[in-house]
């Protein structure tokens, strides 16, 4: 698409007439062919108008369809004029050649439900607006469109010269069709305008280089470097972003969807300033070119004289008692059955009699006679069905004659009707306390089992008072209602609903609804006993004004249409009015829609008689295609044009407009055909006809008698619009709403507004009453309707209708796809914007493909014809969608669902890509400062260097006996001869019993045996490596001293799990491959298990190395147990497998295992005497020295709890730790999880049971990840009734390079917590906040530094010292640093880099070891015992985790604590990035129907919170997300497995 002047449209309103009346065939074509011809490629060379000649043909099918149309009246598909359709298809052809590749979401089967087409209804209401019509099209345009183009330019004084440069600079293809194929109205606009093209003013144009929507480049040309994507589904090997070769569905998938979003985006950011790290969201600027409104300022319109004729009734009441004395037997009321046959006609007398019983009633039958329960002003409710007009009129004039105030609303079907506990509210604040009802309804309510009324949800307590007459005691003779001429009491309050779903009433008093009526006679010119038809709701708006007031002003005759009967019978209204030759129908666009689809050439249909057709909803942007194609078939059975009526009307100010029904013959009223460009930025341009994005508006005739009108700028002062601006339309009359009821504020800015002209002064010493439509005052004072208040969604800068967006995608293959054209639209704000949401109820027989492809067809509609992107498109099944009591889409209720998750579609489309263009601009990496300059800028700055150390090791005088011994295996012996029956070890099973226990000796003695059976068996030699295999318990802790003792290396594994061993066992293989194991010890059990059938599916097993089972050892001891001499050998090796997936195995010498341990005993204050209960895999890290070996360096006693055994038992570590009084307990995330979870109800039944934990002084969670705060805090609030003080929960920190770096200890200050703003930290950056202020996040304190250990912070790039509280890598120097991975690669420029850094700058003597974790220290207020400051170590998150995007820094964690908060049915979060597109996991608990609730959901809050578009969701079962025994996410596996699609997802959302 070159420019957007040649945008398509679905709103077009073409003239099919031209101005001679009918359109021949060849005139059609050509017609056709000139709309529609910019669209379809061009051959070079040609000329466009012989070329578009010779192109008529592409939809051959569509001139005699036509014809066949119009001949015969039917109508097979929706709303749509054919031309207005084929332009549709028209654009969408033009997407075509662009190729929009939008990836097709992958579903589970069971998602994919097929309804039988049993479940389809015959189409009975539509769209998303309160009015449930959507309209319908053929199209016509009079001669109208071009006094309105003669208007607008006498309003813009003859267009200023400004118009002229756009129009020239227009790209030419636009304008070569323009001045090639104008024709007479062209060439005749030409003349008034006096240019020789008509003024072109839509913006977007001069800067169409920038626009980035040619998009039809040759492939290749724009950038050479882009790769041909592969095609879809050849699976072939594909490069991924990280070079990994993957091949699969998903990633062809993923890939296409890439290739998506290389295209450039629409509009193009603008630059703007990032203050240091800020980051700026970008604020929209308007468009410089953009159209501007250069009018001179309107004048406000005045109505004729309202002339009040002598014989008006002095009020309605007046009005009715004159025709129920006067003539009782004239008809006042017929009202029909579903079958169409008159059920009831109600007279004038009947009606005045009966009114004065209720009015009676009310008074004095209510209450006691010294408390009457009602009083004159008191509002009452009334509650009457859709089909029972008669005793909804008896109540309502009753109330009038008892002075009550009636406020009538919908009859509440369950107790939680979508938009009833909004009415109760209403009628709480009125104070209602008595409902009247009929008979019929009174029975139909919900009633609880004894038989009374439940109180509906919200609702005020009320009295239900049944009005039927047989129900009510006759008024006694001398008793007369009091009738009084109308005053300034309120009469009724009409209900509203707002766009946000609150319902307010709208008080109307006695002067204004008398006026009103006048007013509405004058208008329709009524005359008495006319007959009228009344298809509209009888209870509120123009069904109320015109079916229940002025009609008993008048005597007038209505025939009421109840909507049931609509339903079974579209045609029953026409039916009716031949009937009766009624004058006067009041409809709305959808009943004239639905007549014209069940319309089949009935003979007998006779419309002459009507002299006026009022369309309800005339101020609709799709009434003008119903109006239009309405006369089109019924011209022919007598329906003049002229009777068609719209008229415009809003709560507030009750009928705005009304298109007076005129003599025959006069001329036809104008329309105007405005730019949909234009409307966006507020001001009217007419747009000559070749355009395709225009919106074509009938007027709904001039000011009500009596009244003033003008149009106000929509925001801020209502100041005066210009002549050619769009603006709230406001009047000022007696016959309006007067407040909205209690509400103060919102009634001054409303019903008491004072428009001011450009100078200031007030236009008019009376107040104006805001309508709520959006419109100007046209040519001859001709009102025009643009859209609504409540519909107006402001997207950028520019403003976009709600129902002009319905229009549009309703135009895409209507009645294929939409059931009954069910759509709703509304606007959510995202990131500081609003984002458009589409909600469509699809048809139960459409298939996948069908929607998927009507959802990319709407998109590149809306998108062609509104410039304006849809945020998220929803499907969800027919008949789902909230309903207004008319069958209308309740549309604040289903906002409110789809922002809850609870919408529960059955597809969706978001677009975040496209749509958001406000993010803050990528940022670019300054060029590092030099690490010198750093330290040189802290310095001066007064900064310290970031660095922090534990105790010096040296300085501490303690009596620990086990330092004089360099070896392990020596402190054992050593305890076993000197306290041989102290008790080292106990385990617990998982009925909290002891399964086993080892003293001192006794562990000796059998792990002689172990190095004896060594020895024996295996013939190892000194330093061999020996895998153990053992689960969490003794057998490990003994095979693991028994090689010690034959001076082999030990190296733990975790055993396969027996349900799950084809993916545990290759992790077992693998780790004794890479350690080089060459004898693995286990028990018997494992040792079956190893040999089994499934495992050898799962490796090759005859490539083990020998395999022992330790069940039964040799009786007889070794002969030697081997003494080790060089404390710089290996002691045992540690293999963990990382969050990323890599296996990492480290070296640990002696010196440094038994440094460890010593600096343990230290912080923890460890001693014989003491227990401690580890619940921690004892397979690497901090859980296996804390199991294995401290208990023998420091002699405590070790309560072992294998956490397997807390999945049967979640109770067991809390009452061990309860039992034994343990004062030190250590655990993992996992642990606490499982407590906080499976414990989280039974506090007060342990509690009943004595658990006890007030002992605890410290409970560590051993981990090697930033602190899970949230899971820490949940159990320390959890437990504190079980008397755990919170001070004791802390956790620890280790990494490879140095097992554990933090603990919290016994002594020393209380971890402390931090906020820090998590933008800040995107950029590298620590920025300290306040708890609670937006963006904050808590980081805890990872414990204590541990004895020995030294720590400093460095950049992880330059390798330079930090500042103090500034982000770096922490690096680490200690004893107890491992020495080095063991690899069997031998990668040695890892090792040297990870194990011997030096900084670059400053100390460059100190060798460290690097983390790979990012983090600060902070210098707290806090002392620890040496009475130094304390310093406080923060871990933010491992750098190999963290995530590149958008040139920032990002840590999964965050963003996946973001989505877990969004919806209760996220269980588990785990997000990665693939070739920059950011991938999120949710695993979800419950019905796979919520599946889809969840995806825009996750993008909003990613978008929010972090700034991110999300390119893919995922949505999977519980358990998916693969968690290490750490209970840390392995994110890596999860990536592989998806993109391998192992992953079995529910669903994949690829976001455009």
């Amino acid at each position: 698409m070159h420019t957007h002047t040649h945008t398509p449209t679905l709103k077009c309103l073409f003239s099919l007439f031209s101005l001679a009346g009918d359109i021949t065939q060849k005139g059609y074509e050509k017609k056709r062919s000139k709309l529609i011809g910019a669209f379809f490629p061009q051959t070079p060379g040609m000329d466009p108008s012989t070329g578009q000649e010779r192109r008529t043909p592409v939809t051959p099918s569509s001139s005699s369809r036509y014809h066949r149309r119009r001949s015969s009246g039917s109508r097979d598909e929706r709303y749509r004029s054919d031309v207005h359709t084929e332009a549709v298809q028209a654009a969408l052809a033009k997407h075509k050649e662009r190729k929009m590749a939008v990836p097709m979401p992958s579903k589970r089967r069971s998602l994919v439900v097929q309804t039988s087409m049993d479940a389809y209804t015959p189409p009975d209401t539509s769209s998303g607006s309160e009015g449930e019509g959507q309209g319908d099209g053929t199209s016509s345009s009079r001669e109208g469109s071009i006094s309105m183009e003669h208007w607008i330019s006498r309003a813009i004084h003859g267009t200023s010269s400004t118009t002229t440069t756009t129009s020239s600079t227009a790209s030419s293809s636009s304008s070569s069709t323009r001045s090639g194929g104008s024709g007479a109205a062209g060439g005749r606009l030409a003349d008034v305008l006096n240019h020789s093209a008509p003024p072109d003013v839509t913006g977007y144009t001069n800067n169409t280089a920038t626009d980035g929507i040619q998009v039809e480049r040759a492939p290749g040309a724009g950038n050479a470097a882009q790769r041909q994507t592969p095609k879809y589904g050849n699976a072939e090997l594909m490069e991924t972003g990280d070079g990994v070769p993957v091949s699969s569905r998903v990633s062809a998938k993923i890939q296409q969807l890439v290739n998506t979003l290389k295209r450039p985006k629409r509009p193009p950011l603008r630059e703007f300033f990032v203050d240091d790290f800020e980051e700026l969201l970008e604020v929209q600027q308007p468009d410089p070119n953009m159209p501007k409104a250069e009018g001179a300022q309107m004048v406000a319109m005045r109505g004729e004289q309202l002339g009040v004729v002598t014989n008006w009734p002095p009020s309605l009441e007046a009005a009715l008692q004159r025709w129920g004395t006067i003539s009782p037997k004239a008809p006042c009321l017929t009202t029909m059955d579903t079958n169409g046959k008159p059920l009831y006609v109600l007279t004038y007398g009947k009606l005045w009699s009966r009114s004065v019983k209720v009015a009676y009633n009310l008074l004095h039958k209510l209450g006691t006679k010294q408390e009457p329960l009602v009083r004159p002003g008191d509002r009452v409710a009334l509650v009457f069905p859709n089909n029972d007009p008669a005793a909804f009129m008896t109540a309502f004039y009753g109330c009038l004659l008892a002075e009550v105030v009636p406020v009538p609303i919908e009859v509440p079907l369950t107790r939680k009707d979508a938009g009833s506990q909004q009415i109760g509210f209403l009628l709480g604040s009125c104070g209602v306390t008595v409902a009247l009802t009929s008979d019929a309804c009174h029975k139909g309510l919900p009633k609880s089992p004894t038989g009374e009324i439940p109180q509906f949800k919200g609702w005020p307590k009320v009295l239900w008072f049944v009005t039927e007459s047989k129900h009510l005691s006759k008024p006694p003779r001398d008793w007369f209602p009091h009738i009084k001429d109308a005053n300034q009491d309120t009469a009724y309050i009409e209900y509203k609903t707002c766009k946000d779903g609150s319902v307010l009433g709208v008080t109307v008093m006695r002067i204004a609804m008398l006026t009103h009526c006048q007013a509405l006679t004058q208008s329709c010119s009524y005359t008495e006993a006319e007959t009228i038809v009344n298809v509209l709701d009888f209870k509120k708006e123009v069904g109320l004004w015109h079916a229940i007031l002025t009609s008993v002003m008048n005597m007038m005759h209505v025939i009421s249409i109840p909507y049931a009967l609509m339903k079974v019978n579209p045609l029953s209204w026409i039916q009716k009015v031949c009937q009766h030759k009624a004058k006067v129908a009041c409809v709305k666009s959808r009943d004239m829609h639905w007549a014209l689809v069940a319309h089949r050439e009935q003979r007998d249909v006779n419309l002459s008689s009507l002299r006026m057709l009022v369309v309800a909803d005339g101020s609709n942007p799709w009434s003008i295609s119903s109006c239009d194609a309405f006369l089109n078939v019924f011209q022919s059975k007598g329906l003049k044009p002229e009777v068609i009526c719209p008229c415009a009307s809003s709560p507030e100010a009750l009928t705005v407009a009304i298109r007076r029904p005129v003599e025959e013959g006069s001329t036809p009223p104008g329309r105007g055909v405005l730019s949909m460009q234009g409307l966006s930025h507020g001001v009217i341009r007419v747009d000559s006809e070749e355009k395709l994005s225009v919106l074509t508006l009938q007027d709904v005739g001039s000011v009500m008698p009596g009244a003033m009108m003008c149009a106000v700028k929509p925001e801020g002062v209502p100041q005066l619009c210009k002549a050619d601006e769009i603006g709230e339309l406001c009047v000022c009359t007696v016959a309006t709403g007067t407040s909205y009821y209690g509400l103060a504020g919102m009634t001054k800015n409303t019903f008491e507004v004072f428009p001011t002209s450009n100078i200031g002064a007030p236009i008019s010493e009376f107040p104006f009453t805001r309508t709520g439509l959006l419109g100007f005052i046209g040519p001859g004072g001709l009102i025009f309707v643009a859209g609504k208040m409540d519909g107006l969604m402001v997207v950028g800068t520019r403003r976009h209708n709600a129902d002009d967006i319905v229009a549009t995608a309703l135009a895409v293959e209507p009645m294929k796809f939409v059931y009954r054209g069910r759509i709703a639209v509304f606007s959510i704000t995202v990131l500081h914007d609003e984002r458009i949401v589409v909600v469509a109820e699809q048809r139960p027989d459409s298939t996948e493909e069908d929607s998927f492809q009507w959802m990319s067809r709407v998109l590149q509609a809306i998108d062609g014809i509104h410039q304006v992107g849809v945020y998220c498109l929803a499907l969800v099944p027919s008949n789902t969608l909230p309903k207004t009591p008319l069958g209308g889409i309740h549309l604040s209720e289903t906002k409110q669902l789809f922002l809850e998750g609870a919408l529960h579609p059955c597809n969706v489309l978001m677009c975040p890509h496209t749509c958001v263009t406000n993010l803050p601009k990528p940022r670019q990496k300054q060029p590092e400062i030099g690490p010198a300059s750093v330290m040189v800028g802290n310095l001066v700055s007064g900064k310290r260097i970031a660095q922090a150390s534990g105790r010096d090791l040296g300085q501490i005088e303690d009596n620990d006996q086990a330092r004089k011994f360099l070896f392990l295996s020596e402190v054992l012996q050593w305890r076993a001869q000197t306290t041989p029956d102290h008790v080292l070890y106990t385990l617990l099973n998982s009925r909290g019993t002891i399964a086993g226990s080892l003293t001192c000796v006794q562990l000796h003695k059998r792990a002689e045996k172990i190095a004896g059976m060594l020895a024996e068996r295996a013939h190892l030699q000194d330093g061999d490596h020996v895998a153990l295999v053992y689960p969490p318990g003794i057998d490990l802790i003994v095979a693991f001293y028994g090689c010690l003792y034959a001076g082999c290396v030990p190296i733990t594994v975790r055993p396969p799990h027996p349900q799950n061993i084809a993916t545990t066992l290759p992790t077992v293989k693998m780790i004794v491959e890479v350690s080089r194991s060459v004898c693995v010890m286990t028990t018997q059990l494992i040792c079956k298990l190893l040999r089994s059938k499934e495992a050898s599916a799962a490796v090759d097993v005859r490539t083990w190395p020998p395999v022992m089972d330790t069940d039964d050892l040799p009786k007889k001891k070794p002969p030697l147990l081997y003494k080790p001499s060089n404390p710089d050998t290996l002691a045992y090796l540690d293999f963990s497998v990382s969050t990323t997936g890599m296996l990492a195995g480290v070296k640990m010498s002696h010196t440094a295992t038994s440094a460890f341990c010593r600096s343990i005993k230290l912080q923890c204050e460890l001693y014989p005497s003491r227990e401690v209960a580890i619940c921690l895999d004892p397979y690497c890290g901090l859980g296996f020295v804390l199991w294995c070996l401290c208990s023998v360096y420091s002699g405590h006693q070790s309560i072992l709890i294998p956490p397997s055994e807390l999945e049967v038992n979640p109770a067991l570590w809390l009452s061990a730790v309860s039992q034994f009084k343990v004062r030190d307990t250590f655990c993992s995330y996992s642990v606490m999880e499982l407590c906080t979870k499976g414990l989280g109800l039974q506090t007060d039944s342990l509690k009943s049971r004595g658990l006890d934990l007030s002992r605890v002084r410290t409970c560590v969670v051993v981990a090697e990840e930033r602190p899970r705060t949230a899971l820490t805090q949940s159990f320390s609030k959890l437990f504190k009734d079980l008397g755990l003080h919170p001070r004791a929960v802390s956790t620890s920190f280790g990494c490879r390079v140095n097992l554990a770096i933090c603990l919290q200890g016994t002594s020393g200050p209380d971890p402390t917590t931090v906020y820090v703003d998590m933008r800040a930290l995107r950029h590298d950056r620590v920025r300290l906040v306040e708890r609670g202020s937006p963006h904050s996040l808590p980081l805890m304190e990872s414990g204590k530094i541990l004895p020995g250990v030294r720590i400093i912070i460095a950049n992880p790039e330059t390798k330079g010292p930090m500042g103090e509280s500034h982000l770096g890598e922490i690096w680490v120097h200690s004893g107890h640093n491992a020495s080095g991975y063991f690899t069997v690669y031998g990668d040695e420029a890892l090792q040297s880099d990870h194990f011997s850094s030096r900084l670059s700058f400053g100390d460059t003597q100190t060798i460290w070891a690097r983390t790979g974790y990012l983090g600060f220290l902070r210098r707290t207020e806090l002392t620890d015992a040496s009475g130094e400051r304390h310093d406080a170590l923060y871990v933010v998150g491992a750098l190999e985790e963290a995530m590149e995007l958008r040139g920032m820094r990002y840590h999964p964690i965050d963003i996946e604590t973001s989505v877990i908060r969004t919806h209760k049915s996220i269980t588990e979060c785990a997000v990665f990035t693939w070739t920059n597109l950011l991938v999120v996991v949710v695993e979800l608990d419950g019905s796979e129907q919520e599946a889809l609730d969840l995806v825009p959901l996750v993008t909003n809050v990613v978008l929010e919170e972090h700034y991110l578009i999300v390119g893919v969701v995922v949505v999977v079962d519980i358990g998916v997300i693969p968690i290490n025994s750490r209970g840390e996410k392995q994110r890596m596996h999860l990536r592989d497995g998806f993109l391998a699609d192992q992953l079995d997802p529910i669903y994949v959302a690829y976001n455009m």
